[in-house]
């Protein structure tokens, strides 16, 4: 069996594992939870999700590179666009995520909730 990181889907699917938090695992190495991956028929490794441990964390970075400054550097809109990304992305189904967001935010857990509010509207 080729390994994984041999097949062009590695290259391919790198920077998406990489952006969540995901890896490869060979084939004989695999789980349950795994994802297996096919080319050309033959199962040539998976990827392994991450835990959720860390999750809240790991969203944040995504949205502080997609929008291009680190939470609490944002201005006042560009913090609504960050809690709109973090709730399309389920952030706020994960336990003390407003606490932890404004607290990365540099704002009041009101303040999140005032914006999660004006999304749901």
């Amino acid at each position: 069996m080729k390994s994984a990181r041999s097949a062009p889907i590695f290259k391919t699917l790198e920077p998406l594992l990489k952006a969540i938090g995901a890896s490869f695992v060979e084939p004989h190495e695999m789980t349950g939870a795994d994802v297996p991956l096919e080319v050309d028929g033959q199962v040539v490794g998976a990827v392994r999700l991450p835990a959720l441990h860390g999750a809240l964390d790991r969203m944040i970075e995504s949205v502080e590179r997609e929008l291009g400054a680190k939470l609490p550097d944002l201005s006042r809109t560009e913090k609504q666009r960050a809690i709109r990304l973090l709730d399309e992305r389920g952030a706020f189904t994960l336990r003390r995520a407003v606490e932890d967001v404004a607290d990365s935010m540099g704002v009041s857990r009101i303040t999140v909730y005032n914006y999660l509010n004006s999304l749901h509207r």
